[in-house]
Order: structure tokens, then sequence, then C-alpha cells
């Protein structure tokens, strides 16, 4: 200690210190007390892993075509499944399952108290996403490789809250980096009764073991096209780093199926899940193939909905403004629809007005030129009833004077009666032209007509007595 006093407490924050020889946590595992609740730090760190999880893998769920409305409608599913897996599997694996949990059954669902087992997650995880997936119409497992990328984003957290909370403990240690739990409270301290003993630090090392393979998903994923590829290697580093992380870890030894490997139960856990990923890689490699550039992962080679469906569900499922910034959006749309619309408004009265005046100008020539050909069937039926009238007359005429013989007087009346037909003749092509009668005109002529009748018939009949007495 004086040759090294450099040394002496490196970090001495009450909470934690750091100095020879080993790491000190004095942190209570209980961050508030709200009355009868208590908000504990190992709860607060699964909150603060399923945020950091959705953000680390949002970037990788864009780029494969994953909606964040399929993210958030599967991420409910994922939670519930993820804590009773994970309980239900680490209550299976505890001694004390008859004497405490069973005896205690709200003991069952105690996990702000600490003690998960991740493969229990996993184990119930895995099937859900799949069942989403399928309820979403995705590639299962383009859904399961976002998932994986959550799962060990969040995994870092869980760890740091089982660092504050001192449930994964190891081996009894005097390694320098050797943990000492002195908080009462502790799990360390109240539950495997290691209070102020320095044990391995198996949590720390869990923790880089989460953030190593993280950083190394993130590399692949920005160059795998391949669907199902991510899964397995998340699922390959975990069953290996758990495996030989427990062998420092300070758990029982049990036996499974008579074979006595000095095993314990994940590392168990961890053989079974490594036996069954061979099949599972053969099948991926198989039938799973490597997206297209251009394609949408989550969606090639999956059927998707029908378009009357999707109307359909937009019918059932109308979209209404749920925030004070989604209504500005809609009112600001809306003006931008009436300040559109009323210059189309505009154009459109204008075009009708212009066909109006185009069909009222083509309606005018149309009338005009009904009009004419009206007057002009009008003329020709006219012109074609007088000589027939004519003819008609003439014909009476000649029978009237073949029926006289050869009497003077027939024959002048006959000559007067032509005179007067031609006046009539004449007078209806005037009123036909003309459109209105002449009654003085066919008065005169018929007054001429009439005194020329009787001059003519006294003349021939002087001459006729004249050429008696001679």
């Amino acid at each position: 200690m004086a040759i090294f006093p450099m040394l002496a407490d490196i970090i001495n924050w009450g909470w934690l210190r750091i100095g020879p020889p080993y790491i000190y946590i004095n942190i209570d595992p209980v961050l508030i007390h709200i009355g009868p609740l208590a908000l504990r730090w190992y709860g607060l760190m699964y909150v603060v892993g399923i945020v950091i999880g959705l953000w680390v893998m949002r970037g990788y769920a864009k780029r494969k075509g994953v909606t964040q409305d399929i993210v958030y409608r599967a991420l409910f599913w994922c939670v519930v499944a993820g804590l009773i897996g994970g309980r239900l599997y680490f209550v299976i694996q505890q001694p004390n399952l008859v004497s405490y949990y069973l005896a205690n059954p709200i003991n069952i669902i105690a996990t702000w108290e600490g003690g998960m087992a991740f493969f229990g997650a996993i184990f119930l995880v895995i099937p859900t996403i799949y069942w989403r997936a399928r309820v979403e119409r995705i590639n299962p497992l383009v859904a399961i490789d976002c998932g994986v990328i959550f799962a060990a984003a969040g995994q870092i957290f869980g760890r740091i809250g089982n660092l504050i909370n001192g449930d994964i403990i190891g081996y009894r240690s005097t390694l320098p980096w050797s943990t000492v739990y002195v908080h009462p409270a502790s799990w360390a301290c109240s539950v495997s009764n290691l209070c102020n003993v320095p044990v391995q630090p198996a949590a720390a090392y869990e923790l880089l073991t989460n953030i190593a393979l993280l950083v190394f998903m993130l590399y692949l994923a920005r160059y795998l096209r391949r669907p199902g590829v991510l899964m397995l290697v998340y699922l390959y580093g975990y069953v290996i780093t758990q495996f030989f992380l427990f062998f420092v870890r300070d758990n029982d030894i049990v036996n499974f199926l008579g074979l006595h490997w000095g095993l314990k139960q994940a590392q168990w856990t961890s053989l079974v899940v490594f036996i069954l990923l061979l099949p599972i890689t053969y099948l991926v490699f198989r039938y799973s193939k490597p997206v297209p550039e251009g394609e949408v992962a989550a969606r090639y080679g999956i059927p998707q909905k029908l378009a009357a469906e999707q109307i359909e569900e937009q019918q059932l499922e109308p979209e209404v403004p749920d925030t004070h910034a989604d209504a500005e959006a809609a009112a600001e749309e809306a003006e931008e629809e009436e300040a559109t619309e009323a210059p189309l408004a505009a154009e459109a009265q204008d075009e009708q007005l212009e066909a109006t005046t185009l069909d009222n100008g083509a309606k005018a020539p149309l009338a005009t030129e009904a009009q004419d050909e009206k007057v002009e069937a009008t003329s020709l039926d006219n012109g074609a009833q007088v000589p027939l009238a004519e003819e008609a007359q003439d014909e009476k005429v000649e029978a009237k004077a073949l029926g006289n013989g050869d009497d003077a007087k027939g024959t002048l009346a006959t000559e007067a009666q032509d005179e007067k037909l031609e006046a009539t003749v004449l007078d209806g092509r005037t009123e036909t032209n003309n459109g209105t009668p002449a009654p003085q005109e066919a008065q005169v002529e018929g007054d001429e007509q009439e005194t020329a009748e009787p001059g003519d018939g006294t003349l021939a009949a002087q001459e006729e007595q004249t050429t008696i007495e001679s």
C-alpha cells in the first residue's frame, strides 16, 4: 500500500469504490420508495433496455421495410412473452422451486426482485415474432433478425441491472477485478450469503460479451442480404458465450438425462440449443434466398393483401388526428386544398361560359338556315300548284268550247274567260311572291275585262247583221 499510494481508492463515490484490492459495490437495489411500492434498479434497466433496443433496431428495420407501426404492434406481445418465458424458465431451475415459489405463487411473478433466464425469453419470443410476422404479412426471418438486434441491445442494460442487483455472481476469487457486494439488501447479501466476499464479476463478463456480440451483428447487418443469417449469428454467439461463462458462475451442477458431465442448467440448455441450430442453419441456407437489390426484404416473396382488403381496412379504421400537431397539419392541408380548388372552380366556370357562347353561336346559323329552307319549300309548293291549276282550267275551257260548236259568243266568252284566268294566275303569283294579295290591281283588271266583253259582243252582232242584209 505504501509502495503504490496512487492506486488507493482510484474511485470512491460511496456507492462504487474501485481500489486495491477489489471493486466494491454499495448500491441499494431499490431506487426509490413510493408508499408501499418500490422502484428497483433492475426494473428500470429493463425499461431503458426496451427503449434503447428500439432505437438501435430502428435503422435496420427501416432498411428492411419493417414499418414502425408493425414494430409497435409486435412490441407489446414480445415484451409480455419475454417476461413470462424468462421468469418461468428461471423459476423451474431453482432448487427451492417447491418450498419457495410453489408455496408462495406470488414469488413466481416477482420479477422486480431479479431472476430472469434469458433462454426462456428466447424460447417464447421467437414463436411470438413468427406469429406476428404472419399476421402482418412480412417475412418471419426478417422480423426475427430485427428482434435479435433488439434483444442484443436491450440485454446490455439488463446485465447492468444484474450487476447492480447482485443476482449474477461467480465463484469466490482473489483477482484484482473481483466484485464485493456490501449493501445488505443486495441479492448477494440477502439470498446468496456472500456479503463482503470477493467473487468473480460474472455479470460484468456477460455485459462485455453482449457488447461485443452487438457490435459484430451491427457490422454484419449492413452486408447480409439473406434473411435469417443474423438470427443464427446471435443464437450461436449467445449459446457459445453462455456455455463458457457459466464455468465461472456460482450455480448448481445438475445432471441431464443421466449424464454426469459437471455442467449447470444453462450449459445443458446451450448444448441442446446448439444441436437444434444445426438443422435450422441448413433450412435457412436451403430455403431463405438473398434479397435482390431494390427489393423490400420484409415483403419479398410474401403474398400481400389485395387492394380491396386494404381499402376495407382503411374504411374500418379511419384516420383521426390524435394530437394537436396532427390537427394543425390536417387544417393546413384543408386550406391548401381550398386554395387549389378556387382557381379550378373559376377555370371551370370560364370554360362553361365559353361553351355556352359557342353553343348559342352555332344555334343561330342553324335556325337561319332552317328558316330559309322552309321558305324555299313553300315557294316550290306554290309554284307546283299554279301550273296544275292552269292545266285544269285549260281543259275545262276546251271542253266548254267543244260543247258550244262554232258559236261566236261562246268563243268570245272563252277568250274572256282565258283573260280572266290569266289575270287570276298573275294575281296568285303576286300573292305567292310577296306574301300579301293585291286586291286593287285584280279589281281593275276585272273591270276592264267586264267592260270589254259587252262591247265586243255588240260589234260582232252588228257585223253579222250587215252581212245578212247584203
